[in-house]
């Protein structure tokens, strides 16, 4: 029987505690609103919660940030699948299927790390804005747009990412609430670095964000010629992920950790 009232908190794409990204999880039926889930997800107020509703041998999941829906979320997702292994729900050789908005996600288990197989979204360069160096603090030398919503500035340099301070505000007036910045890394064990900003949906820069890889395991693709590479997430907290481009999908591999598990008191 499930328990409505307990959730947990997992940091994904690490093996370290209070680094990659927190994800709130929790296990709920179908008698736990949507109204219910949102107000959850900003008590919360991390980037993304995440609640599973059993349909069968498979799960539901729905994403909320602490302003709206997402059909798709990287981190959430693994921290999910981190859990429902960790508690025994699923044992190590079982694959986990999930139903998302943004489609159907097959995750499976690897050694110590968990993987996911998701959609590749496709890319189609545009024409950069005039604004972006005021708004981000460098001039892209190319742009791209996905399916998804996001914007990827590709700059020069992994010094431009680092360094990037963008107005998030002004982002979203000119219409730049979702937007990637990446370069190729400097560090001969990292293929490129990226950070992520996504201010339109209450989240001005994500820790660590798996399903943009969705987007940038193509771009990058098209730019090397090669379709396995390690990825790293410049934020505060870092996230270390491993993205390989298979046929039309995207893999993502990952390590996760449960920091907390608590009882709701309402």
């Amino acid at each position: 029987m499930i328990d409505n009232k307990i959730i947990y908190q997992v940091d994904a794409f690490t093996n370290e505690a209070f680094k990659g990204n927190p994800a709130g999880v929790m296990l709920v039926d179908n008698t736990i609103t949507e109204e219910w889930m949102q107000a959850m997800a900003a008590e919360m107020n991390l980037s993304e919660t995440a609640f599973l509703i059993p349909e069968g041998n498979a799960f539901q999941i729905r994403f909320f940030t602490p302003t709206v829906e997402i059909p798709l979320c990287g981190h959430a997702t693994l921290a999910s699948a981190h859990l429902l292994y960790e508690l025994g729900i699923k044992m190590p050789n079982e694959n986990i299927l999930f139903h998302a908005k943004g489609g159907d996600l097959e995750i499976s288990k690897e050694g110590d790390q968990i993987v996911m197989n998701f959609p590749s979204y496709p890319i189609q360069k545009i024409e950069a804005s005039n604004k972006l160096n005021s708004l981000i603090g460098f001039n892209p030398i190319d742009t791209y747009s996905s399916n998804s919503g996001w914007i990827i500035a590709i700059a020069s340099s992994e010094k431009e990412i680092l360094n990037a301070k963008p107005n998030f505000e002004a982002l979203v007036a000119n219409g730049l609430g979702h937007l990637m910045v990446t370069a190729l890394s400097d560090s001969d064990n990292i293929d490129f670095v990226v950070r992520c900003f996504a201010p339109i949906a209450g989240i001005n820069e994500d820790p660590v964000t798996g399903s943009a890889q969705c987007a940038l395991v193509p771009i990058w693709q098209s730019r090397t010629n090669k379709s396995s590479f390690t990825a790293l997430q410049c934020s505060k907290r870092t996230g270390l992920l491993n993205v390989s481009a298979v046929n039309d999908r995207v893999q993502i591999k990952g390590k996760a950790i449960t920091i907390f598990k608590a009882h709701l008191m309402i």
